[in-house]
């Protein structure tokens, strides 16, 4: 695809673009806009580096991709509770969303999609993993994708190595769930509403069980399409600078924050965008 206002290099063969040519603390034009979209539905996740995006700004650039979202568990900013802050102490050895999702996949009406902005990032270390879900899907067999295509699954914020890596911003900024459901079941097969476009929609992290069968009984097959997932040649790689953004599609795209900068500080600011139901 060409584009007339932005500039798209692609990360690699299966995900990631790296977009430039934009300031997205200005007032985007409608055609920069589209084309930012164009290249989202093209490669699932753009970034962009040396961006300056207090918290207002930055929900003005989300705002021009839909409604904005709230994440169930933390409080936002105070000022702006849009912005959750997605931070990682010094003298902390957990991360948040540290392990292969997508934003919170067990709510009913799960995000569109999200934007991350770093704001402090530690020298090395703290890159994030990204996978392409349509590619994950193409790659199974027919026969396999036939027998996936009736499947739902069941989903669910309380599974324990999922929920440890909230518990640091939980006690500081507490959000009241109680009201929220953070178990539901959408189809392990979900179509893109925009694309047209098959992909997994299982996840490590929050994926408890097949629909009607056991956890002991869905193991084996929910642990060979994660495996299938987390292929590298589905996949890239982001290195944070401050500055950075990424802006990715929950729907057909998985994402991991490697925590391997222990002793280090991490300040990012994350803008969730509102989804529909799975179909």
């Amino acid at each position: 695809m060409t584009y007339k206002h932005i500039a798209v290099e692609r990360t690699t063969p299966a995900i990631g673009a790296t977009v430039s040519g934009v300031d997205l603390a200005a007032d985007l034009s409608s055609a920069v806009r589209d084309e930012i979209e164009r290249a989202f539905h093209e490669h699932l996740v753009l970034f962009f580096r040396d961006q300056s995006l207090p918290p207002e700004r930055l929900v003005a650039f989300a705002r021009r991709f839909g409604d904005i979202g709230y994440y169930p568990f933390v409080e936002g900013m105070e000022g702006h509770p849009e912005v959750v802050e997605v931070v990682k102490k010094e003298d902390e050895t957990i991360n948040f969303g540290g392990l292969w999702h997508t934003d919170t996949s067990y709510l009913q009406r799960p995000p569109m999609g999200s934007v991350l902005y770093a704001v402090e990032v530690p020298a090395f270390g703290g890159d994030t993993l990204f996978a392409n879900m349509y590619l994950a899907y193409e790659s199974l067999s027919p026969g396999l994708q036939q027998l996936l295509d009736g499947l739902r699954v069941i989903n669910s914020a309380e599974k324990p190595d999922a929920a440890v890596t909230r518990t640091h911003r939980i006690a500081e900024k507490p959000r009241d769930a109680e009201a929220l459901i953070t178990t539901s079941s959408h189809p392990l097969v979900r179509t893109h509403p925009a694309t047209g476009r098959k992909a997994l929609y299982c996840a490590k992290a929050h994926t408890v069980c097949i629909e009607g069968m056991t956890a002991e009984e869905s193991a084996p097959l929910l642990e060979y399409l994660y495996r299938v997932q987390q292929r590298e040649e589905f996949g890239c790689r982001f290195h944070w600078e401050a500055g950075s953004v990424a802006f990715w599609d929950n729907r057909c795209a998985q994402h991991n924050a490697l925590n391997d900068y222990h002793g280090h500080l991490r300040v990012m600011h994350r803008v969730t965008l509102e989804g529909e139901v799975p179909a």
